[in-house]
C-alpha cells in the first residue's frame, strides 16, 4: 500500500478521529519537508474542503499574505458552493505546500489551542451538516475569501474568524460548531463589507473634493 492509500484507508477507518491526529499522519507519512495541498486532498477525501478551508485561513491573517490564500480560499468555497464532493484543485493550487514542521506543531501536543478546540468539537450531525449546508458553507467561505482578497483595515480578521469556525465543524462534522461558524462569518462579512464601501466613499468624495 503506497503513502496516500495509506492515509485515504485511515481517514476512512477513522472518519470521526480528530483532526489533528489526521494532520499528524499526514505530515508523518508524506515525504519531503513541504505537504501539498494536492496530497492533503488525496488524503482527507470528502474531508478535505474544511481541512483545506482552514490551514488557507489561518495563515491569510498574516499581514500580506491575504491575497495570496484567499485565492485558493476563494476557489475552494466556490466549489463547495456548487455542490463538489471533494476539491479539484487547479495544478497550480494543488502544487502550493507548508511546511511539514508546521503541520506537526498545529498537530502536536504543544499545540495548546487545538486541543482545547478539539475537546469541544466533536461529530453532532444536525441542520448545518447537509448538502444545503455544505453549499452554504462554501459560499460563505467565497465571499470572505474576497474580504482577504480586498485591501481595508481590519478587514481580514473578523471573516476569518468565523470562516475557521465553520471550518472546524465540516471537518468533525459537528453541526453546532457550522451553525456558529456561519452566523460568525456573515457578521464578519457584513464587517468587512461596511468597511470597504465606507473605504469607497470616502476615496470617491476625497476625489470630488480635490477634483
Amino acid at each position: 500500500m503506497n503513502v496516500h492509500s495509506h492515509i485515504q484507508h485511515l481517514a476512512e477507518e477513522q472518519p470521526s478521529a480528530p483532526i489533528s491526529r489526521l494532520v499528524a499522519e499526514v505530515a508523518a507519512q508524506c515525504p519531503g519537508e513541504r505537504v501539498t495541498l494536492g496530497e492533503m486532498t488525496e488524503a482527507f477525501g470528502d474531508r478535505a474542503f474544511g481541512l483545506l478551508i482552514l490551514m488557507l485561513c489561518l495563515p491569510g491573517l498574516l499581514p500580506g499574505m491575504a491575497s495570496v490564500f484567499g485565492t485558493p480560499m476563494l476557489i475552494l468555497g466556490v466549489q463547495m458552493g456548487l455542490g463538489f464532493r471533494q476539491p479539484k484543485l487547479p495544478g497550480f493550487i494543488a502544487r502550493q505546500s507548508l511546511k511539514r514542521t508546521d503541520l506537526l506543531r498545529l498537530s502536536s501536543g504543544s499545540s495548546k489551542w487545538m486541543n482545547r478546540i478539539e475537546r469541544w468539537v466533536r461529530p453532532r450531525p444536525g441542520p448545518f451538516t447537509n448538502a444545503t449546508a455544505d453549499k452554504a458553507v462554501g459560499w460563505l467561505t467565497a465571499y470572505a475569501a474576497l474580504m482577504l482578497i480586498l485591501p481595508g483595515p481590519g478587514t481580514n480578521g473578523p471573516p476569518a474568524f468565523g470562516t475557521i469556525v465553520m471550518a472546524l465543524g465540516v471537518v468533525e462534522n459537528d453541526s453546532k460548531v457550522v451553525g456558529l461558524g456561519m452566523l460568525l462569518t456573515v457578521l464578519g462579512n457584513l464587517f468587512a463589507t461596511a468597511v470597504l464601501v465606507a473605504l469607497l466613499w470616502f476615496g470617491m468624495e476625497a476625489l470630488h473634493y480635490f477634483f
